[in-house]
């Protein structure tokens, strides 16, 4: 029901993979300034992964997702009526507050659910709805933004709506059910704090390394449909049907692939190839842009996201204990959230000055180097896990 909601709420995301183009092309913002502003949804990211870790550990995961998806609604309905850059910076600096204070509330609801066992299997399924609703909801924002972009907005506010009303009909009872466990683990916790996230200085680095390698991989929300129309020349619908046919893929593959991988190889190994796989994945770009190609590309793009995003979040699950699982969660959402602030100006910057090839290669070079420390670091830090 977890994975549910989260499909319902992805399905209706389709502002992010479009606010570039929104921006460029119907508002008519310069590529810098469109930059600007979606450094702002990470910075509004940073914040609420911070917010929503501190407070999942104060109030509970249930309460901290139900106002997360109820508060941010509205505000997708308000942004098409602000188009200044300093307004949309600051709606969407709002908006993304509020939206990501859910991720590391959603993440502890996972590790409360889950069984051990199948914790990385979880986190999977909860990715395999994202993907799921990230493959309907740019082919339809494909569509709708062809026929107005407004009703990318209105979308994305039903999509909030319907999840947080399913959330609350089927955990509210649930969550009162688990309060009485939830008061003596409390009490436990009280005699055994555990260790603060932020003087976990293996974990920094770990995260420090998520946080260089979501820079690059993020690009998938930023640069990417950008490459695809300018260079590509391909039309928004067509952008939207490759970005669903990403979702589409991981959706097919990626509980087959993460069990393999469980079964065969050792999790700093998966990371080290799941990195690498994102860094060639750009790096195809550069010789050639038909469809065929592009898409290849995409599907080894992938592939690499189905061996690296899941058990980054295992390792930051099995790196926690009982009473920081929120603020260990919210920090391992930090380091992604980083990449939302830097990803974009920084993509759009050396795309301006020194174009697109240089963007691929730099990803490839970048990622290459970063597969290597995470392999390093994460064979050290949960060897005996």
């Amino acid at each position: 029901m977890l994975s549910i909601v989260m499909l319902i709420n992805r399905s209706g995301s389709m502002v992010l993979p479009f606010l570039g183009v929104y921006m460029t092309d119907h508002l008519k913002f310069s590529l810098e300034n469109a930059g600007i502003v979606l450094s702002f949804y990470g910075i509004g990211s940073v914040v609420g992964s911070w917010l929503g870790g501190y407070l999942t550990d104060k109030f509970g995961e249930y309460y901290i997702q139900s106002w997360s998806l109820f508060l941010s609604a509205p505000i997708f309905l308000i942004i098409p009526f602000f188009p200044s850059v300093e307004m949309m910076a600051v709606l969407i600096f709002l908006q993304s507050t509020i939206s990501d204070t859910f991720r590391p509330a959603n993440s502890v609801a996972i590790t409360k659910y889950a069984r051990p066992e199948n914790l990385t299997k979880a986190f999977s399924l909860n990715r395999m709805a994202i993907n799921l609703g990230f493959s309907i909801g740019p082919a339809l924002g494909g569509i709708l933004s062809g026929i107005s972009y407004n009703f990318l907005f209105v979308v994305n506010f039903c999509g909030a709506m319907i999840a947080g009303i399913i959330y609350v009909i089927f955990f509210r009872k649930r969550n009162k059910i688990f309060r009485e466990r939830k008061k003596a683990e409390t009490a436990e916790v009280v005699k055994k704090a555990g260790k603060s996230p932020y003087k976990d200085y293996p974990f920094l680095l770990y995260s420090f390394l998520c946080t260089v390698f979501a820079i690059c991989f993020f690009q998938f929300f930023n640069t990417i449909p950008l490459f695809y129309k300018d260079v590509a020349k391909l039309s928004q619908s067509t952008i939207g049907f490759i970005l669903g046919y990403s979702g589409f893929i991981i959706v097919l593959l990626e509980m087959p692939l993460v069990s393999i991988a469980e079964r065969t190889l050792k999790i700093p190994q998966i990371l080290f190839g799941g990195v690498l796989l994102a860094g060639l994945s750009y790096l195809m770009l550069i010789f050639g842009s038909n469809i065929p190609w592009l898409i290849l590309s995409m599907t080894i793009l992938c592939i690499a996201e189905i061996w690296a995003l899941p058990f980054m979040s295992t390792v930051t699950a099995l790196r926690s204990e009982n009473g920081n699982k929120g603020a260990y969660m919210g920090v391992n959402g930090i380091a992604f959230s980083f990449s939302f602030i830097i990803t974009p100006f920084l993509g759009t910057y050396v795309v301006s000055h020194f174009g697109f090839d240089c963007l691929w290669v730099g990803s490839f070079a970048i990622l290459a180097l970063s597969a290597i420390f995470i392999y390093v670091v994460v064979k050290r830090m949960i060897s005996n896990r």
